[in-house]
């Protein structure tokens, strides 16, 4: 991946960190949830592509994510990542309420931070 490619996917993260809130503050919670998952996503696929690694699927993301763990030790990043994919399947159950939504879109936040740390590395 070059590093245009490496910006590319940490803007198209932060847009949808963006849009997630803006759809959170329209309480337009299946859209917002969504959104946080496409940027969780979006995140670790730009460290898979980096190291050459599938990323099609969900199963290959988390591939990806366990990878990270080992290397960083930092366990929650396999929390706050399954916090997402809770946040993807709440856009097709809408089960969530506003303040669970809330919680895992500000993890989400941060999951992305390291996640983009790292694939500066």
């Amino acid at each position: 991946m070059t590093t245009a490619q490496a910006n590319h996917c940490s803007e198209l993260s932060a847009e949808y960190l963006s849009k997630a809130r803006i759809h959170f503050n329209e309480d337009d919670l299946k859209q917002a949830s969504e959104k946080a998952w496409g940027a969780a996503a979006t995140a670790i696929k730009a460290i898979a592509e980096s190291r050459g690694l599938e990323h099609g699927r969900h199963g290959d993301l988390w591939r990806t994510v366990r990878l990270v763990v080992r290397e960083t030790e930092d366990r929650e990043i396999r929390v706050a990542f399954s916090l997402a994919e809770s946040l993807h399947t709440n856009f097709y159950e809408d089960w969530l309420d506003h303040e669970d939504v809330e919680d895992y879109l500000r993890e989400v936040e941060r999951l992305v931070g390291k996640l983009n740390q790292e694939a500066q590395l």
